[in-house]
């Protein structure tokens, strides 16, 4: 499933990143669909991972700020994540939640590539306990770094996501999960005239 998965990905990025299109403005919007996944690392429960995948809406708020390298715009974001799975030793737990906060700086565009820092947080609900033996509610931290390929109405966005996912002292044991994912969006970005 892997090599498929990776194929149709570079098959994307192929036909979009001869394009170009306009950087996100401000009083612009983002709509994105996108998914993403990986492993556990260490700090939290070991041999777990996640997959999830949703709907992203974004209001790029700000025109172009600070000097240099750092020049860029704010957006906040909000995400929609109907798919959320996470794969235990013990069982998979299928779930859903909603990240409200979503905190993300654009950078000035380059060519065709726009790249951005982001600080998530959110809610995530699930049909098992996540870590095993805790609690069906859990609290979603994350930061990501990445960047948007811009083509002429549409750009693919390719980040590297770090995720922390905790019932916050909701339950006791909390021994929380941390991941590093891979997660790939198609979207676009729009400003009503």
């Amino acid at each position: 499933m892997r090599p498929i998965l990776w194929t149709v990905f570079f098959l994307l990025l192929a036909c979009l990143a001869n394009f170009a299109q306009a950087a996100p403005e401000r009083g612009g919007n983002e709509v994105e669909v996108w998914a993403g996944g990986g492993p556990s690392v260490p700090g939290g429960t070991q041999n777990t991972s996640a997959f999830n995948a949703g709907l992203r809406y974004g209001w790029i708020i700000t025109g172009l700020h600070l000097p240099g390298f750092l020049r860029g715009r704010f957006e906040y974001a909000v995400d929609a994540v109907p798919v959320f799975l996470v794969f235990q030793p013990a069982n998979t737990a299928y779930g859903a939640g909603f990240d409200p906060l979503g905190l993300k700086w654009n950078f000035q565009r380059h060519g065709h590539i726009s790249p951005y820092l982001e600080l998530t947080g959110g809610t995530l609900f699930t049909n098992r306990n996540v870590p095993a033996g805790t609690n069906t509610v859990n609290f979603t931290d994350q930061a990501a770094l990445g960047m948007h390929i811009l083509g002429p109405r549409h750009n693919v966005a390719l980040e590297l996501r770090y995720m922390h996912i905790s019932n916050a002292g909701l339950a006791t044991p909390n021994p929380g999960i941390n991941t590093v994912q891979v997660r790939l969006g198609f979207g676009w970005f729009w400003r009503r005239k």
